[in-house]
């Protein structure tokens, strides 16, 4: 409602900036309608296809290493904004993934996407590139386990509850 207020209000004030205003805000819902639906089908499927047990043991709490390459691989596989990410994240909770390798996935969706890597190594050259992309594993990783045990046992119990009351 606030949105439409103000929308109202730009008009009077500004015309030209409301066009363009009106002309982005359009295209950001069409990327949105085209990127959701898939999304959502997908994790449909993976709430379907994969069991909860597969879950936890590849991506669980003692998943150890190879449930944060499998988090950075499909974080950095991904395609689509960042915003897509978070049903995902939801869904993987919800399936018994650790907070920390959610996490890792949110961060690798984020900032290691490998088209963008081979995008940025091309025109920021490889030297350039490589040192972004270790300072990013290393931070995603920081952020991850510290958010765990900043957090505690009590916390990260608590957010796999409600990860299972949440509807979609």
């Amino acid at each position: 409602m606030l949105l439409i207020i103000g929308y109202g209000i730009l008009y009077f004030i500004n015309e030209s900036l409301f066009i363009s205003s009106t002309q982005k805000t359009s295209s950001s819902l069409m990327e949105m309608i085209q990127v959701l639906p898939p999304v959502f089908i997908l994790l449909g499927l993976l709430d379907v296809w994969v069991k909860k047990e597969t879950m936890v043991k590849m991506m669980g709490k003692d998943s150890g290493i190879m449930g944060i390459l499998l988090a950075f691989f499909l974080g950095s596989a991904a395609a689509g904004p960042l915003y897509a990410a978070f049903p995902v994240a939801l869904t993987l909770l919800r399936k018994g993934s650790s907070f920390r390798n959610v996490l890792i996935l949110i961060g690798a969706w984020s900032t290691t996407k490998l088209p963008l890597l081979l995008f940025e190594a091309s025109s920021m050259g490889l030297n350039f590139t490589l040192i972004r992309f270790g300072l990013n594993i290393v931070g995603i990783l920081g952020i991850a386990y510290i958010s765990e045990l900043v957090l505690g046992h009590k916390e990260l119990e608590e957010i796999h509850t409600r990860s299972l009351t949440i509807e979609n």
